[in-house]
């Protein structure tokens, strides 16, 4: 490298004015998007929830679904995993077609009772709107990753009001034990923004009261400890048990748009027999979690619930669920473990979402954007012990791994961590 009559500092002005631009142009279209998005979901839920009859044809929503990506999604039905896939072996622009039918499927899937969540429809959405940036600037392939984090940042921290978690989570979800800081100012910029654009239309986020807590001690160390092993394994049942049900209806119904017909039946008749509790995003069972006792089974229902929607094609994301199951987890093991049915709701909430996605830092961030900074060293300790428990495998599929999460004792070393 040739050394340069300039200073560092004035050679990176260039950069900055480059990555400011691109990154406030991501974060008008992602906010805006993500903003439509969380208006489109709110009417769909009221709808569902003033209809509830409307259950019944989930089924044929889902046949719907199935068919329209059948004909003309199939290059953009990995998802969340095709982004991903582009960051790490960039091949091609993605489809523009990626956000208005992830859109559209995850309205769909609400409107009529799946049981899925919004993060991944806001993150394809924001990833998708970026990349179309890349022939119209005539970016190179490094620029183009970078544009793609910066779209998975602003989708994220839009749709949950978290700018700063949504910064790291664009950085930390491409690969376990790894961070890209190469993108971190473009991110940051992209992710903050984007709340604000969010905000600008009008978007409100939920506020979880976090009106209980507790000092630091060895005795609420311990028992944070206990609850981070357990919300790590939860993560991992959760990501293993849909991946495994999606596995099952792909060698077992050759015909996408059955599966969801299929699933949605299921689901159906499952609100029949339990109620509406456990389907849709959930919102009121987590607040609620935070502020009184709640059935000790609620995790399971909504485990078992998005597993099944997930599993059999239906669209939208998983972290919203898994707030829910991590929420409602915590809140049955508060009187166990005594502590705080808020704290432990709030500490389940990010850590459970910590070991399934395989980031502990994003969730942390996220924990303290939420809750108030006093909660930050508890949730620390719970979202890395949750990222441990939750062992090599997470909710995407394209995540690599960078590091392993711990070094094995020499005489373990015949018996290395599995790697998925």
């Amino acid at each position: 490298m040739k050394p340069s009559r300039y200073p560092e500092q004035i050679l990176l002005l260039p950069y900055i004015g480059k990555w400011t631009l691109l990154a406030g142009l991501i974060a008008v279209l992602s906010g805006t998007a993500s903003a439509f998005f969380l208006f489109a979901l709110e009417f769909a839920t009221t709808w569902r929830e003033t209809h509830p009859w409307i259950i019944w044809l989930l089924p044929l929503a889902g046949f719907a679904v199935g068919w329209i990506y059948l004909k003309v999604g199939s290059s953009v039905e990995a998802g969340n995993n095709l982004l991903i896939d582009e960051i790490h072996d960039p091949q091609k622009v993605v489809p523009l077609r990626m956000a208005p039918l992830v859109l559209i499927g995850t309205v769909v899937s609400h409107l009529f009772g799946a049981s899925v969540g919004r993060e991944g429809t806001a993150v394809q959405m924001g990833g998708t709107l970026a990349d179309q940036l890349t022939p119209i600037f005539r970016l190179r392939h490094s620029d183009r990753r970078i544009l793609l984090m910066a779209g998975i940042s602003a989708g994220f921290a839009s749709v949950f009001g978290t700018p700063l978690a949504g910064a790291i989570f664009g950085l930390e979800v491409l690969a376990i034990g790894r961070l890209r800081y190469d993108a971190i100012f473009p991110c940051m910029v992209a992710a903050i923004a984007a709340d604000q654009v969010g905000m600008a239309w009008g978007v409100h986020h939920t506020h979880y009261a976090m009106n209980a807590m507790v000092p630091v001690t060895c005795l609420s160390v311990a028992a944070v400890l206990v609850a981070g092993i357990v919300f790590g394994l939860a993560g991992m049942a959760f990501a293993k048990s849909t991946h495994a049900a999606s596995g099952f209806m792909k060698r077992h119904i050759a015909y996408a748009p059955l599966r969801p017909l299929i699933g949605g039946a299921v689901v159906a008749l499952a609100v029949w027999w339990l109620g509406t509790r456990y389907i849709g995003l959930g919102i009121p069972v987590i607040v609620e979690a935070f502020q009184q006792p709640v059935a000790p089974w609620d995790f399971i229902g909504k485990f078992v619930f998005t597993v099944g929607s997930l599993g059999s094609g239906f669209k939208g994301g998983e972290v919203t669920p898994l707030f829910y199951i991590g929420a409602t987890l915590g809140n049955a093991l508060a009187p166990l473990l005594h502590l705080p049915f808020a704290l432990l709701a709030g500490l389940g909430f990010v850590a459970v979402f910590a070991g399934a996605a395989n980031t502990p830092l994003a969730s942390t961030i996220m924990a303290i954007e939420l809750f108030g900074p006093q909660i930050g060293p508890f949730a620390a300790l719970a979202c890395v012990v949750a990222y441990l428990f939750s062992g090599h495998c997470g909710i995407y599929r394209s995540q690599r791994v960078g590091l392993l999460k711990y070094r094995l004792p020499p005489a373990a070393s015949d018996r290395k961590p599995p790697v998925s």
